[in-house]
């Protein structure tokens, strides 16, 4: 079977109902993707990528893991090999990946940005390279263009506090159609013993010309970096922790604890968790009074090869699905903050599917009536983003809260091939729909969940952030 007939015009559609919800409400939506890790830098400057490996290979920890472990030697995926060199390993990796998201997603991608639809492996690997690299070097090829090509109207790239985001401002100035705001994503400071909390505390002094020697001193730093990240556009925080914790954090001395971290003395587990819920709770009411809406990611276990590590870096491919409990702490979070008036549009993300009923059912707790699915479970997140992933969030979401209020899909990625991952859960979704129709489990009203569909896949989001 060629890429022809493999990836058609109803890839995935398994019925005559789930290919008219897909073709006539979900495809030409465009596409608002809220978490990415984009480089603001790279859509500001709308730069061209010199080859095919460097917009699609380089940073791609999904890709690094595939060729590990189908025995490619580092040279060829982090190293010192060529361009070519890389691509031809990953081309010879591609076909091993049957079955992995990875697999779809390569072939949606060199269709639908290159218009090219054969399979990719070694006998093809060359003519693929030349082809792809060769339509790269084109201004339609640029960074606006991919996206372009995508139909993607706003983009929310993820930001450190300390970030000049001097390419949002150069970005704003510009006359592109494009929409890039910035995510505060203040981590570092949140999870007191990181290695790096010293230098960015550092990096944080500078900016705000302050000594920070107390929690309220770190505190002030931070709300100063939320207004300044404000007046440029940023309209959602982020937080990439591995749990939340249901711990009194009244009764630790938090400028004791912050004084230890400074000290390089040895903080506490109990310490670190005091901490960490104590400016996560302050911060997420500056949330509130701002209107932002807070994104939680819970649940991974993150660089746990220290070989990797020491050798390449953090994010490279050596992260996993943790087993943290989750729910006390969440719901002793949430209920706080919603307790005291202060809860803000909120996104909960788990990597861990253990924890699938316990999102969807967390959910629904803190909606007050205020808006339509004010606190959302997220789409499938990293090793859960792909099909079966995806058809388990969205069938558990169903069963649990209200799908139709569903804010929908993003992309989570480094990459500006990626984008056609918003086609593939659009198409999973709409199959999902289509065969509950077809088993006369849902009516066959094709314009009205043609328009929870659109809802879905676009105007629930749009509706949400209010861009």
């Amino acid at each position: 079977m060629d890429n022809k007939t493999f990836i058609n015009s109803n890839f995935l559609l398994q019925n005559n109902v789930a290919e008219r919800l897909y073709h006539d409400y979900a495809a030409a939506l465009p596409i608002i993707d809220y978490h990415n890790h984009l480089s603001p830098q790279e859509i500001a400057e709308d730069i061209n990528f010199t080859s095919i490996t460097d917009v699609w290979l380089r940073g791609d920890h999904y890709k690094w893991r595939a060729m590990r472990a189908n025995g490619i030697n580092e040279k060829y995926i982090t190293g010192s090999a060529t361009d070519k060199e890389k691509f031809e390993k990953w081309a010879m990796t591609v076909p091993y990946t049957m079955r992995n998201p990875l697999y779809h997603w390569t072939h949606l991608e060199l269709q639908r940005y290159f218009d090219i639809s054969d399979l990719l492996n070694s006998e093809t690997a060359e003519n693929i390279y030349e082809l792809t690299t060769d339509k790269l070097q084109k201004s339609e090829y640029s960074v606006k263009g991919l996206l372009h090509k995508m139909n993607v109207e706003i983009v929310c790239t993820t930001d450190h506090p300390t970030d000049d985001l001097a390419y949002h401002k150069q970005e704003r100035m510009s006359d592109s159609d494009l929409n890039m705001l910035p995510t505060f994503r203040p981590d570092k400071f949140l999870v007191i013993d990181n290695p790096e909390f010293l230098e960015y505390l550092q990096k944080l002094e500078v900016l705000t010309g302050s000594k920070i020697s107390t929690f309220d001193n770190l505190l002030s730093g931070l709300v100063e970096r939320i207004e300044y990240f404000h007046a440029l556009g940023c309209q959602l925080s982020d937080h990439g922790l591995s749990q939340l914790f249901s711990v009194n954090y009244r009764n630790y001395n938090l400028d004791n604890i912050l004084q230890k971290r400074i000290s390089n003395k040895k903080v506490e587990q109990e310490e670190v968790a005091a901490f960490q819920m104590a400016l996560l709770h302050e911060l997420a009411m500056v949330y509130y009074k701002k209107n932002w809406t807070m994104q939680l990611h819970l649940g991974a276990i993150r660089n746990n090869n220290s070989r990797l590590l020491l050798e390449i870096g953090a994010d490279v491919g050596a992260d996993s699905i943790g087993d943290y409990e989750q729910a006390e702490g969440l719901a002793a979070f949430l209920n706080r903050l919603d307790s005291e008036s202060s809860l803000t549009k909120t996104i909960i993300y788990n990597l861990n599917p253990r924890d699938n009923e316990v999102f969807a059912t967390m959910i629904g707790n803190y909606n007050d009536g205020s808006m339509p699915g004010k606190i959302q479970w997220g789409s499938a997140w990293w090793f859960l983003d792909q099909k079966d992933g995806m058809e388990k969030q969205i069938n558990t979401l169903s069963n649990m809260g209200l799908i139709s209020r569903f804010i929908g899909m993003l992309t989570d990625s480094r990459s500006f091939l990626s984008f056609p991952r918003h086609e593939y859960f659009r198409r999973i979704l709409c199959n999902l729909i289509g065969t509950d129709v077809i088993n006369g489990e849902l009516p066959n009203d094709v314009p009205w969940l043609g328009s929870m569909v659109s809802d879905i896949c676009y105007n629930n989001a749009k509706n949400y952030f209010d861009f």
